[in-house]
């Protein structure tokens, strides 16, 4: 299982996580920071700096919140 980042990133765009991340798999997109599902190893490091309570487990997110999932997977699909 992986993070995602989600909405409420988007305004705020902080990058505490990318800092504390010990895989390095988190990107800044356009709109938002994006967690690359394939390499996050579920450490929850950047869940914990997060300022704005933007990222939550793959495993936790509702159907609405998928979304985000969907595009940190088109984002790195496309690198």
């Amino acid at each position: 299982m992986a993070f995602v980042i989600l909405d409420p990133c988007g305004p705020e765009k902080a990058a505490e996580c990318v800092s504390v991340c010990p895989v390095d798999c988190i990107e800044e997109g356009p709109d938002q920071f994006y967690i690359d599902p394939d390499i996050c190893i579920d450490c929850g490091a950047c869940k914990a700096v997060c300022p704005v309570s933007a990222i939550e487990e793959e495993y936790d997110l509702t159907p609405a919140q998928e979304v985000f999932l969907e595009k940190a997977e088109e984002f790195f699909a496309n690198r």
